[in-house]
């Protein structure tokens, strides 16, 4: 029996010091795996990466958040259709483990509620839309303030007083930059129109580049755009004249004629927001930064614009990063002549999201 009791004690002490030695083994497996877990995140654009405009803009911002913060795994799914498409991508980001979702584009604001009520662990920020959930927040800059300035730009450098405007679609956005551009033009310019063309694109280069040709054929020596190609640009460079690209710096498309761009800067917003998830201090909420966020900005100028015109414009743009001057401030009339704004009001962001109407010195309508 005695040889028996110490036999048994002998296994019973190997099988706890294995198990030890088990349990120690599996700790830094565990803190390993750990380690190699990285946090998801996706893009989907509605345009290529190669637009150089819109989704070439989202995309810088998407490699600046990789170098800022070290352990993201960020994925992105370009030329995306607005639209029920948009809902199959979104899901299909989700599966693969992404936890946080921007969708980059206004046509995805619907899909991107049907998905986030599916997954309520997930965050989704949707750019430039107006719904939200508790994991649904929304983004956008005031790029209004950077299209005035262009307008101004514009408005000192014409000579025919016709300027053109290539627009994208008929909604509140592309409609506040139409009339943000022109509230510039007349500030320093009060006999310049601005001629409006719709496309109905985001994307379409041949089409945007012939919209360009049209407004130049019909008069204007300077042209801007609210779409994610250069082809307007290139267009008034083909003819001589000047033009003020959107998105990106569309400069090295059209070197001799693009004067400056109004441009997105993604970067720094898409650092903050991923920070507060991590940290878990973000709320759903609706984001709507100024110029002095830096998250719209205008492009370097080209060589043809002179000093004087650039003092005129950045004086104007330090007023409005100072908060010294908003671009909707009244009096404003519309195009039949009736006040909007009165003298001394300004347009709350409500009415501005909500725009449907062309201000004083747009020639041009705006379909249903």
């Amino acid at each position: 029996m005695k040889l028996n009791k110490k036999f048994f004690a002998l296994v019973l002490t190997l099988l706890f010091t294995f198990a030890v030695v088990g349990c120690g083994s599996e700790k830094p497996q565990d803190q390993e795996g750990k380690k190699e877990d990285k946090l998801k995140i996706g893009f989907i654009y509605v345009g290529p990466v190669g637009d150089g405009g819109w989704s070439y803009s989202h995309d810088a911002g998407r490699q600046y958040l990789e170098k800022e913060i070290p352990g993201l795994e960020t994925t992105y799914i370009e030329s995306v259709p607005e639209g029920a498409d948009s809902e199959r991508v979104l899901t299909e980001l989700v599966e693969k483990g992404n936890k946080i979702i921007f969708a980059t584009s206004f046509g995805y604001m619907d899909s991107v509620i049907k998905v986030a009520q599916k997954y309520p662990d997930v965050k989704f920020l949707h750019c430039s839309g107006y719904k939200t959930a508790e994991n649904v927040g929304t983004y956008f800059g005031r790029m209004y303030q950077a299209r005035y300035l262009t307008g101004v730009l514009a408005g000192e450098t014409t000579k025919s007083n016709v300027i053109g405007y290539v627009a994208a679609f008929p909604i509140p956005e592309v409609i506040r930059g139409i009339n943000a551009f022109t509230l510039g033009v007349r500030s320093v310019n009060p006999e310049a129109k601005v001629k409006v063309v719709w496309t109905n694109t985001w994307y379409d280069p041949a089409a945007e580049k012939e919209a360009g040709k049209s407004l130049l054929e019909a008069g204007a020596d300077v042209v801007t755009q609210h779409q994610d190609t250069p082809g307007p640009q290139q267009a008034a460079e083909e003819k001589g004249k000047f033009g003020i690209g959107y998105n990106s710096d569309m400069s090295k498309m059209a070197p001799k004629a693009v004067m400056t761009s109004a441009v997105w800067n993604w970067g720094p917003y898409y650092v903050d927001t991923v920070k507060a998830i991590q940290a878990g201090t973000w709320k759903s909420d609706q984001y709507w930064g100024p110029m002095s966020d830096n998250i719209v900005d205008l492009a370097p100028y080209g060589p043809m614009v002179s000093d004087d015109i650039k003092k005129v414009v950045e004086t104007k743009k330090q007023e409005i990063i100072e908060g010294k001057f908003d671009v909707f401030t009244g009096p404003i009339k519309d195009q039949a002549g009736k006040e909007r704004v009165a003298a001394g009001q300004k347009m709350s962001d409500a009415d501005m999201l909500s725009l449907d109407w062309f201000v004083e010195g747009v020639e041009g309508t705006i379909p249903k």
